[in-house]
């Protein structure tokens, strides 16, 4: 007896088409390509088909008698509520109709007589689509039970928004801005949408343009040839040739320069680059998602984002909040964290006291869940027992220092320039000099808390010499 052959695609399908030599062509085309195949002659037939095997797409004639396409899409719609993927088949002279068809709801037409290889483009477009729809339900549920989306942690409803907007944006090309302090999670947002966008197979590229010299800048972006500096013993990539058909991540895209965003705005728009030296143009397919931890309308007006590479980046927005503004999620960070810990070091914490519970969620967190994450990580290898005690904690007081009030030692009439100067020096001192924390404490990158120093010295060498 012969094995029965799993079908490559175990979504099955449903090919609706009243000519019954086209019928069974397409049956046997789309049963070679892999396909779970059914066929129904008319309309009718195929809603009795439909309730039976429950086809996840439908390929049907648009004009067929006693019941069409139109009408078939209708009723498919109504009684499966949009779980059923339908593509037209239609005539080139009632094209007009396939596309109003499109507006109630198929996902798209293809014209008579069938392109086999279009076909099976759309197909595979179909299926990737449905994966996608998989994993978001799967992450619904997932929020549901646990209160996480993916890698992202957090149930309350500042967070749910953000899951509501990754849905939509995930699924498309479009561009994304991502805005929030310092240790938000900008990266993890993007790998998310990365993740459940049909890019996903290919690379996820990140960047911090914060941590690169502007001189190096471009040529990590676009490459070089052999010889196009002092220094290019050799071709390399750039970042855009890396992601070709993936996800390029940009964080701190504000500390770009704007020339170099120029040249950034250019790729995005012609979707063609050129690299250092290069002489010829590279076509490039990409999806560009950046982030910034300043709000990225102050960074327009302060000229440090150019407006027109904004609109272009803000397809879609994303503004991360401070972990401060949504303390509920304390619990649920920590103990996801205690897990993951305990895991790694091989220790046997199960999680946090109520009383060390207390204190995370009484402290204001200007490292955000980067801080939070840190602090866990400690507590989980230094605790003496099943639960995190107060003792486990390094001290946590106050609120940050980047929100004191004006009267917490600032003088009525201070200058902005001296209270930067003022709150810059007084969280080094709390971080005992560490730059690196001090500038995830002030929500700024360390590119720019060091320009920031070394603008401040500068100030005080021109004061102390007049």
């Amino acid at each position: 007896m012969a094995e029965s052959v799993r079908p490559a695609y175990p979504d099955p399908l449903l090919i609706v088409e009243d000519d019954a030599a086209q019928r069974v062509g397409l049956q046997q085309l789309l049963k070679s390509w892999g396909f779970e195949v059914d066929a129904a002659a008319n309309g009718e037939e195929a809603l009795a088909r439909a309730a039976a095997a429950r086809p996840t797409i439908v390929l049907t004639d648009l004009i067929m008698p006693r019941m069409g396409g139109l009408d078939l899409l209708k009723a498919l719609r109504q009684q499966y509520d949009g779980d059923v993927t339908v593509v037209l088949m239609t005539a080139q002279g009632t094209v007009e109709s396939a596309v109003e068809a499109i507006k109630h709801g198929a996902y798209d037409y293809v014209t008579k007589p069938v392109d086999p290889q279009r076909l099976k483009i759309m197909l595979e477009q179909i299926m990737q689509r449905l994966e996608t729809l998989r994993e978001v339900r799967a992450l619904r549920r997932q929020l549901q039970e646990r209160g996480t989306f993916g890698r992202l942690i957090g149930s309350s409803l500042e967070m749910r928004k953000i899951y509501q907007v990754v849905e939509q944006a995930a699924p498309t090309s479009a561009s994304v801005l991502i805005s929030g302090e310092s240790g938000t999670g900008k990266e993890l947002v993007a790998q998310t949408i990365h993740q459940l966008s049909p890019r996903t197979p290919q690379p996820f590229v990140p960047l911090n343009c914060a941590a690169i010299p502007d001189t190096l800048l471009e040529s990590e972006l676009f490459g070089h040839e052999k010889g196009a500096f002092t220094g290019a013993i050799a071709r390399r990539q750039g970042c855009f040739e890396l992601a070709h058909r993936g996800t390029l991540f940009l964080d701190e895209i504000a500390e770009m320069t704007t020339l170099t965003q120029a040249k950034l705005l250019r790729v995005l728009q012609e979707r063609t680059f050129r690299s250092l030296g290069g002489t010829r143009e590279q076509s490039v397919d990409i999806r560009v998602i950046a982030a910034t931890n300043q709000d990225p309308i102050d960074a327009v007006r302060q000229n440090k984002l150019r407006e027109d590479l904004y609109y272009r980046l803000n397809v879609f927005a994303i503004r991360l909040p401070a972990l401060r503004e949504r303390k509920d999620d304390i619990p649920l960070l920590a103990q996801s964290f205690v897990k993951e810990f305990s895991a790694r070091n091989d220790r046997e914490v199960a999680g946090v006291s109520d009383e060390a519970m207390r204190q995370l969620e009484r402290y204001d967190w200007p490292g955000n869940v980067r801080e939070l994450r840190n602090v866990i990580e400690r507590a989980t290898i230094v605790a003496k027992n099943a639960l995190v005690a107060p003792g486990d904690l390094p001290p946590l007081s106050g609120p940050a220092p980047s929100t004191r009030s004006a009267g917490g030692g600032l003088a009525p009439g201070t200058t902005v320039d001296e209270a930067e100067r003022q709150l810059i020096e007084i969280t080094l001192q709390h971080t005992s000099g560490n730059k690196t924390r001090a500038a995830e404490m002030l929500g700024i990158s360390l590119k720019t808390l060091h320009n920031k120093l070394n603008r401040m010295k500068a100030e005080q060498g021109q004061g102390q010499g007049e």
